[in-house]
């Protein structure tokens, strides 16, 4: 059997406090939700989010494997790079929607546009084209 149409690609999790309720920020900056999984209260379990063909995961944290979000790991967890057509106009949307700008979107001696935010649960994404 052959399977077509698939590409590799990185889908990265993010891991965010047990107990959140709302992932509304990234509906602001642009992310179609393709799917929701809820806990019995209410509270999200884990949701497949989609900008632009670029697929994450949002995911309570799991104590199992010592899985930390940034807010109790005091810290950057890691960065996500997202390759965009207009950089301006999505660190425009993401400080509208709760962000916290860490680098100005600026042009750099290698090639790339790119400025920075934190998102409220404290994950740092990176936008970035080539210019």
């Amino acid at each position: 059997m052959t399977v077509k149409n698939i590409k590799t690609h990185f889908a990265p999790e993010l891991h965010i406090p047990n107990g959140t309720f709302s992932i509304d920020f990234y509906a602001k900056l642009g992310a179609t939700e393709n799917f929701c999984l809820r806990n019995d209260d209410g509270s999200i379990h884990v949701a497949e989010l989609d900008i632009d063909g670029a697929i994450f995961h949002v995911h309570e944290t799991m104590r199992w494997f010592n899985a930390l979000e940034p807010i109790t790991a005091k810290g950057v967890t890691s960065v996500i790079g997202l390759f965009v057509s207009d950089v301006d106009k999505v660190m425009y949307s993401a400080i509208q929607a709760g962000a916290t700008e860490i680098n100005p979107a600026k042009d750099h001696d290698y090639g790339y546009r790119q400025g920075m935010f934190k998102d409220p649960f404290g994950h740092y994404w990176q936008i970035q084209k080539k210019i």
